[in-house]
């Protein structure tokens, strides 16, 4: 799935992509971050994914994504508060709802993208949940939110939330997400996989610090030597573990991760 004009946000976009490459996109997404996250981005990324009649969604080529950027695309639909600063009311939600069970326009699908979904009251968030729950199934409903905790849990029990971070703010990475990270890595290094790895260390270009480059690092080492003690494939294992040591002392003198992720590369297949 093509989301390279959405900044950062590398987990979102991995799950976005396996989805569509997979059981498809959500019918419904609740895209949720401060100001500067690309929530919008997001949404419109979405919108023409929804549509595109192209290759690799979205294509950005064809006519339904064309259109979609130019913001004249009939089965997209942009609902905003009937005033500035005020929120969505029931009676949009309402009329939302009649308009969705009227077929799409030009294709397959019609896509409803609902600004500041999070300031909604009660009876509006309720007439969507209707909707979520009972919609048509061509319809995709896309919620913009800077909170999602400003949601109904029912209504975002009947979405998929994707959490956006500005790029510069990405979350650290968990243990959990740390420790499947090592294996990849140390799988790829000892089976000579250049694209496995290549895939895998494109994960260390996002805004990881010091003290998580480090562990990861540490562990990679241990892994790396652990499975050196079998004899197959030992010496590239060696030759890992050797190069990892190396690039430990390069975080120490703050050498960044997209660095290491070229050097780690660059070390076992060039």
């Amino acid at each position: 799935m093509n989301l390279s004009a959405l900044a950062g946000n590398q987990r979102v976009k991995e799950q976005l992509s396996q989805q569509e490459g997979g059981r498809g996109l959500s019918h419904a997404y609740i895209i949720s971050g401060p100001a500067g996250s690309g929530r919008h981005t997001l949404a419109g990324l979405l919108a023409a994914a929804v549509l595109c009649s192209g290759g690799e969604k979205p294509c950005g080529q064809c006519g339904p994504c064309q259109k979609v950027k130019k913001g004249i695309h009939p089965d997209l639909s942009v609902i905003t508060g009937p005033e500035e600063g005020k929120p969505i009311a029931v009676d949009q939600v309402r009329a939302l709802r009649a308009d969705a069970y009227i077929r799409p326009n030009e294709g397959e699908r019609k896509v409803y993208l609902l600004q500041e979904a999070d300031r909604m009251n009660p009876p509006a968030q309720n007439a969507m949940l209707k909707l979520l729950e009972e919609g048509p199934s061509y319809a995709a409903f896309l919620l913009i939110a800077n909170n999602a905790g400003g949601l109904l849990q029912t209504v975002r029990s009947r979405c998929e939330e994707l959490p956006l971070h500005p790029a510069e703010e990405e979350p650290p990475i968990g243990d959990e997400d740390r420790r499947t990270l090592v294996k990849k890595l140390a799988e790829a290094i000892g089976q000579a996989g250049e694209l496995e790895l290549f895939e895998a260390a494109l994960v260390l270009d996002q805004k990881m610090g010091r003290e998580e480059l480090s562990a990861l690092l540490d562990e990679l080492e241990v892994e790396l030597g652990a499975r050196a003690v079998r004899p197959e494939n030992r010496r590239r294992l060696i030759q890992g573990a050797e190069l990892v040591n190396q690039l430990r002392e390069a975080v120490r003198l703050n050498v960044n991760a997209g660095q290491l992720a070229g050097w780690l590369c660059a070390g076992m297949f060039l």
